[in-house]
């Protein structure tokens, strides 16, 4: 059966489903917006109609005051577009409320996963793998080097390094989105039990998963503690709050950052960090791979990242891909 897709095309601020004039992760305000999760360079205010799941509709309100045409698709649930198009929304295992976006038009069935990774996160349901013929991936993190280690291993070093130094503090950078819950959620997972306190700017993110159902334990604010109070403990900041005058009120900090770019010397020396912790919300090198091998679809489109060696892994394996242009994606703090 020949395929063409000439109903989705890949535009320069998104992509766009013709026959249903709407719009995947549009980075420009449109009439009718299908929105993958709530990181900045996917999601976006100004639309007539949002169409998210639930969470990811939450997130967006909180972040950029967007109520107004929300329409909640729940997990599972299909929903038809106008032109004839069924979408339905797949969990992506990013962050919560995070969706692949499966696009079934004329016998033909187009994935958009946004962002996504493969490894178990305590705070959003796991990637689901699901057949298609188009399969638009993401390559944040596109080349061979980039193997995430176990993030056991990495909240043990943490946890570590805390033990050794009990006269200090640790203070953790990490994204506001995502991956500040995740890793205040792994540490509960490995037994800390004791508060952990949160720079201002985190603090409705973390209530609002609670709120979801995400179970975070005691967290404080710094702005409420006593310098003494916190020596021995950890505290959670954004990561451009890692090196700022904010940070001199914490008893001698030993300074980590979690992100995948942790990989990569030369970024940890750049923003000082003493303890770089390799924690991504995003597929590693392996994890894109082994997806593309067991969604196995007709043809491969790459966005978001590296997109070169990607595609030369697709032609060494006689797999068909292309890179797609698209404009207002960029990468936010892993």
């Amino acid at each position: 059966m020949a395929h063409d897709f000439e109903w989705i095309r890949p535009e320069p601020h998104g992509i766009h489903v013709v026959p249903a004039d709407c719009w995947i992760d549009p980075s420009e305000p449109v009439t009718r917006a299908l929105v993958t999760h709530g990181h900045a360079d996917h999601a976006r205010g100004g639309h007539g109609r949002t169409v998210a799941t639930p969470e990811t509709l939450a997130i967006m309100k909180l972040r950029y005051a967007t109520s107004d045409g929300a329409a909640p698709v729940g997990y599972g649930e299909t929903i038809r577009l106008p032109g004839g198009v069924d979408a339905t929304f797949v969990p992506a295992g990013h962050v919560l409320g995070s969706a692949q976006i499966l696009l079934e038009h004329a016998g033909e069935r187009v994935i958009v996963t946004g962002d996504y990774k493969r490894c178990p996160d305590p705070t959003c349901p796991p990637f689901e793998v699901t057949p298609c013929d188009v399969f638009i991936t993401e390559a944040t993190f596109g080349l061979p080097v980039f193997c995430h280690p176990p993030i056991e291993t990495e909240i043990g070093k943490l946890l570590d390094r805390l033990t050794a130094h009990p006269e200090r503090c640790v203070l953790v950078g990490a994204y506001a989105l995502g991956k500040a819950q995740r890793v205040i959620a792994e540490l509960r997972r490995a037994g800390h039990d004791r508060p952990i306190y949160l720079h201002g700017a985190l603090e409705r993110m973390c209530r609002l998963y609670e709120d979801w159902g995400v179970d975070l334990g005691e967290l404080r604010l710094v702005s409420d503690a006593k310098k003494e109070d916190m020596r021995g403990q950890i505290v959670v900041c954004p990561p451009s709050a890692l090196n700022d005058r904010w940070s001199r009120r914490l008893p001698d900090p030993i300074t980590a950052m979690a992100s995948g770019w942790m990989r990569v010397r030369q970024r940890a020396r750049q923003r000082n960090v003493e303890l770089p912790l390799v924690i991504s919300d995003h597929a590693d090198w392996g994890e894109l791979t082994r997806t593309v091998e067991e969604v196995n679809p007709h043809e491969t489109w790459i966005t978001h990242g590296r997109e070169e060696a990607l595609l030369r892994w697709h032609q060494l394996h006689q797999r068909r891909a292309r890179a797609l242009a698209l404009v207002g994606y960029e990468d936010e703090d892993d």
